[in-house]
């Protein structure tokens, strides 16, 4: 059965569009609540926290090389996270997906019947997974901060008095920090080492927590080569990210 084309404007009834706006700023707009879209999507089904980054890195590559007035934002963002849970081994049935979608704008209503509108979108998302392939040129694979930031947390919780490391929630600060640098495509824009490090920087001068000073400061020792304008420009993006949730409220 040929479903309907990812291409605007054939999109699903429930499926928003964001408009035809050439701006950036209603564009990043739309990217930041897309991305939110795949990650509480990604929490409903039961996703990892790194497949759900694959798939906010898919939506951000895929956009870099097209423009969002061109394809339905929300339907590349479902193709994303069928996607990423083949990349990351952690497969999702697209009518879990579509579901979940569903109920993501239609609170408290029972899920699709499989009727031809169903069928027609679960052709639209296959559809667009290959075309999301294409486009990246089948390069699907990505480093992520998630191994960079457990790495870095262990090492430094090992130079914390462990009373006053229990008594501030660093650790899930900097999670919470590295989460949200996926919506936007600072995530794409940094090193994944950078990321990580910038976010635990961030996280323990929120909390005012300090570390024995020595030779070389301790971001230093734990991120070769990393500098403190590569840590200011990561936290400025985040600022900036933030920044802009306050607008899409």
């Amino acid at each position: 059965m040929q479903g309907p084309s990812c291409a605007r404007p054939a999109s699903r009834g429930w499926l928003r569009d964001s408009g035809g706006d050439a701006e950036s700023d209603r564009d990043i707009k739309t990217h930041f609540r897309v991305c939110r879209f795949i990650m509480e999507t990604g929490v409903k089904l039961g996703m990892r926290s790194v497949p759900v980054a694959t798939a906010c890195v898919l939506y951000h590559r895929f956009f870099q090389r097209v423009s969002v007035q061109a394809y339905e934002p929300y339907l590349v963002a479902m193709s994303c996270v069928y996607l990423a849970g083949k990349v990351e081994e952690q497969h999702t049935r697209t009518r879990d997906i579509i579901n979940v979608s569903h109920r993501y704008f239609n609170s408290g209503s029972a899920p699709l019947e499989c009727d031809k509108e169903f069928w027609d979108l679960r052709d639209s998302v296959v559809q667009c997974e290959l075309l999301i392939l294409r486009q990246l040129n089948f390069q699907v694979s990505f480093e992520h901060p998630h191994k960079y930031l457990l790495h870095y947390l262990l090492s430094v919780k090992s130079l914390v008095n462990r009373h006053g490391w229990s008594r501030t929630p660093v650790a899930e600060t900097s999670w919470a920090l590295l989460r949200d640098c996926y919506h936007g495509v600072m995530c794409i824009r940094h090193m994944p080492q950078h990321i990580a490090i910038a976010t635990l920087h961030l996280a323990l001068n929120s909390y005012g927590v300090e570390l024995p000073v020595g030779d070389k400061e301790w971001w230093k020792v734990l991120c070769v080569g990393v500098t403190k304008a590569h840590i200011d420009a990561v936290v400025s993006d985040l600022l900036q990210l933030y920044d802009m949730e306050a607008k899409c409220i």
